[in-house]
């Protein structure tokens, strides 16, 4: 019998034999390198070896009893430790000793005498579709020589008996004692002087399935997975990457506070160091490295056909594995969205929100609360008790069983990709990490309430706060959609919203406002055309803006790169349905409160009614600042390829202003009709209804602003708190307005929408524009199923 399979030997049948790691290695060694996946050589030590090691010491009966004495957590840690101990006592039977030596000489062969090479764990349940034991069995990276091989190999098989690894199988229903471990043997990819990380081809906080995320650190991946450091984050957006475009919807400079090195005392030697000052403020990943590697990624998911975990690493050596090249590790299914049910959505929220302690990255998007306790490490798991809040620095596998116990956890240090965002996500436990100084701003006892609801951003407040939930059955409500021949669409200014939104049924996107990336930018547009910034700010708004574009080059790349990644977002997450873009709509006294705004805003007495909206964009004073949002949007639909983005210009008083604005448009490359261009207008004014008919020259479509149009009807200020009585598009005078525009709209066969919260709030409203004819409703997402509700039980029942 041999203990040794070759990863051109194995494939993704072989699980039983070699474990879901190795057997995932040999299938994409065999079959995916000639599509441009490529693996590092290596053998795997089969399941085989690990018994034969267990039969050849006489250990399987002393094992088993030792397990079957494990009834609690005291007695876990006790007879798990005596486990581990009866392994690493053992001796290798000779047989595999040859074995194990002749396959590591015919490394050496392929590399150099004393190659380093990992060694790592690999189960047979392991890196299945339903159960991932993550991080739980160990690895060894950096070892060199057969002995140092061997050692590593035994520690592995007590691997198999950790108490977190126990806990696990116990909790999941499996058999406590192990059908068989193998251990992979791989040459190491010199990510230490290069770059690693982890790549899901799934967004795993949203589930949104179009999309990759990779992370990526300095150095070895084991601080990424560990959740030691905040990585870089890069998402790619699938579709239009597999039709040749660039897509990269976003990019995140992490702060990579410690990287991963070799050690070069001894055998398995790792050290981690500070990271260099300017390797925290550049990317790890140019790109072209962010699209090869998401590239990858489809080729992997499409061959599994599965959604897929994936961890890989860029070498820097050089020597005869490749310089600059990336490599894959490993590739395991995702378990979390797999296995979750798609025909619901389960919606908390917050109705009064409390005074907040902490915030961080949000991985979920549930809510839980509890007394926090507070711990340093996984010793204290017998202090923990059920529903309690666990609070600690970062978590590791070890942490499994507390965590298993905890309504919500938040770490100080961590990334969406790091153990405690993974591991809670797949238990559906809410958690919060890179909560900077939550152990020490959270006092240990207190009742606090952790939510993910809200977006990126994660909050710990003070307090037992009151959760409302809601269950959304899908299938009725797509049902009852189908019903509706009205477009039902979204209102969506948040692209970090835009994933998880996007999962409620809908047409598309009626308005997404440029105004709210611009907002989270937090730069003004004139300030990124500024050659030199430092002559207009003061030295501590220099000071943050400078923090803002780390990792670009000037701070209009920045702006424009910021400004087309929240456009991508949005436009990502329905695609292919349609996202009608307004173009920016601040008004002077907001655009004056972004960094360097005072600069170049005039003071108004009614900015509402003043310089905003198309009257910018022709202005010599603003032209050249909207030209930064016509080259994202150029961005946006020929580089990333999303041609579902229209532009919707608004608050355009006169058909002049139309025409002016159309040709800044022309002249900088965006034209109607050209690679399925579309130019909407919003309809707000009194004159825009009037002349509908000449506006239509220059507009493929409309959408009536019920706000600003009740707002001009009646000739009251929207900001004044006086005479909000007075302002209701409900009335017959705005009413009247709204038919007389669809009317004409219809007449000429252009589309029509609304977008405002009329419709869903009062289903009367809602009736009368479907009377009327109108082509679309947009809504704020979470108005979506009431919405179609009320359209349904007034136009479908009657």
């Amino acid at each position: 019998m041999s203990f040794i399979l070759w990863f051109s030997e194995i494939s993704k049948n072989d699980v039983p034999k070699v474990g879901g790691k190795n057997a995932s290695l040999g299938e994409m060694f065999q079959n995916l390198k000639a599509v441009g996946v490529t693996v590092p050589n290596g053998f795997a030590v089969t399941t085989d070896a690990f018994r034969e090691f267990i039969l050849f010491n006489k250990f399987d009966e002393e094992l088993k009893k030792l397990l079957e004495s494990i009834r609690d957590e005291s007695s876990l840690q006790q007879f798990g430790s005596y486990a581990r101990n009866i392994i690493k006592s053992g001796n290798f039977p000779q047989n595999l000793v040859e074995e194990i030596g002749e396959a590591y000489r015919q490394l050496e062969k392929e590399f150099w005498q004393n190659v380093d090479v990992g060694v790592r764990s690999s189960v047979s349940k392991e890196d299945s579709d339903d159960f991932s034991f993550a991080g739980q069995h160990d690895s060894f990276l950096n070892i060199r020589g057969i002995n140092n091989i061997l050692e590593a190999i035994k520690l592995c098989f007590a691997s198999a008996f950790n108490n977190r690894v126990i806990s696990y199988r116990k909790d999941r229903g499996l058999d406590i004692f192990p059908e068989g471990i193998s251990v992979g043997i791989q040459k190491m990819v010199r990510s230490d002087k290069a770059c690693s990380g982890v790549m899901f081809t799934i967004e795993p906080k949203s589930g949104f399935q179009n999309a990759i995320l990779i992370n990526s650190g300095w150095g070895l991946g084991e601080p990424i997975v560990r959740g030691l450091i905040d990585p870089d984050e890069f998402l790619v957006f699938k579709p239009t990457l597999k039709d040749g475009f660039a897509p990269i919807l976003s990019k995140r400079l992490g702060s990579k506070e410690q990287r991963m090195d070799y050690g070069y005392h001894q055998s398995g030697s790792t050290e981690l160091h500070s990271t260099l000052q300017a390797d925290k403020n550049r990317f790890t990943l140019t790109d072209l490295e962010v699209i090869e590697l998401a590239k990858m990624g489809i080729i992997i998911e499409e061959h599994y056909g599965k959604h897929m975990d994936i961890e890989w690493a860029k070498d820097g050596d050089g020597i005869n594995i490749g310089n600059g090249k990336i490599f894959i590790v490993q590739a395991r299914p995702e378990t979390v969205f797999s296995q979750r049910n798609k025909n619901q959505i389960r919606i908390q929220a917050l109705p009064q929100k409390g005074e907040i302690i902490v915030s961080g990255i949000a991985a979920g998007s549930n809510i839980g609360k509890g007394k926090a306790r507070i711990l340093e490490n996984a010793y204290y798991i017998g202090e923990f008790k059920e529903e309690e809040v666990l609070v600690t620095e970062m978590t590791d596998p070890d942490w499994e069983p507390i965590m298993r116990k905890a309504s919500a956890i938040v770490t100080n240090s961590g990334s969406r990709t790091c153990h405690a965002a993974i591991v809670a996500r797949e238990i559906g436990v809410p958690c919060i990490v890179a909560a900077l100084g939550a152990t020490e701003k959270i006092n240990d006892g207190e009742f606090i309430t952790v939510s993910c609801a809200e977006g990126e951003r994660g909050y710990v407040y003070r307090g037992n706060l009151e959760i409302k939930e809601t269950i959304l059955e899908l299938a009725e409500i797509k049902r009852k959609k189908l019903s509706i021949k009205t477009k039902l669409m979204m209102n969506l200014g948040d692209p970090v919203k835009a994933l998880e939104q996007s999962l409620f049924p809908n047409d598309g996107i009626g308005l997404a406002r440029l105004e709210f990336i611009v907002n989270s930018i937090g730069i003004h547009p004139c300030l990124a055309l500024t050659q030199n910034p430092e002559d207009i700010l003061n030295q501590e708004d220099l000071k943050i803006l400078r923090h803002k574009i780390k990792g670009y080059e000037s701070v209009g790349n920045f702006f424009v790169e910021k400004l087309a990644e929240g456009i991508s977002q949005i436009a990502a997450a329905v695609w292919p349905n349609d996202v009608i873009l307004r173009t920016s709509d601040f008004k002077s006294n907001e655009y004056a409160k972004l960094l360097g705004g005072n600069n170049f805003e005039p003071k108004e007495e009614n900015p509402m009614l003043g310089w905003r909206g198309a009257s910018r964009y022709y202005d010599v004073r603003y032209q050249k600042a909207f030209k930064l949002e016509i080259e994202a949007i150029k961005i946006v639909r020929e580089k990333f390829g999303l041609t579902n983005l229209k532009v919707m210009i608004p608050f355009c008083r006169t058909p002049e202003e139309a025409k002016r604005v159309l040709i800044i448009l022309e002249n900088n490359g965006l034209i109607r009709g050209q690679n399925n261009f579309q130019l909407y207008m919003m309809v707000e004014i009194p004159s825009n209804v009037i002349l509908l008919e000449d506006f239509a020259k220059y507009f493929d479509g409309f959408s009536i602003g019920s706000n600003d149009l009740t707002q001009l009807v009646f000739g009251l200020d929207r900001d004044s708190g006086q005479l909000t009585h007075i302002a209701d598009e409900r009335h017959k005078a705005v009413k009247t307005m709204i038919a007389l525009a669809i009317k004409k709209a219809k007449s000429l066969g252009k589309p029509i929408g609304i977008c405002g919260q009329a419709p869903s709030d009062f289903p009367d409203f809602a009736l009368f524009l479907v009377e009327h004819g109108i082509t679309s409703i947009s809504v704020t997402p979470d108005s979506i199923p009431r919405t179609i509700e009320a359209l349904y039980d007034k136009i479908v029942r009657i």
